[in-house]
């Protein structure tokens, strides 16, 4: 299932390696990534696409529990498609 995420986190050098780190652990593989900073409020913007068969709370859950995370926002939920023949 494809998932993507925007991550909305106090600016610092360590940040995008702990979330790339509780992805990795949570078993989820990034698909794409983009990072935008904003000088002015000292936060960055970073939106992911992440893929795995795990439920998407699995990793959510625990990128609330970064140190810096000001907010997170699940874009997109996968859809269950059901094909027939």
């Amino acid at each position: 299932m494809i998932n993507a995420l925007t991550v909305e986190a106090k600016n610092s050098p360590e940040f995008l390696e702990r979330l790339l780190r509780v992805c990795r652990h949570r078993g989820f593989t990034i698909q794409s990534i983009n990072a935008e900073v904003n000088n002015t409020q000292h936060t960055t913007q970073i939106n992911l696409t992440v893929c795995s068969e795990r439920d998407i709370s699995l990793l959510t859950k625990q990128i609330d529990k970064v140190v810096g995370v000001i907010g997170l926002t699940l874009l997109q939920q996968p859809e269950n498609i059901k094909a027939s023949a």
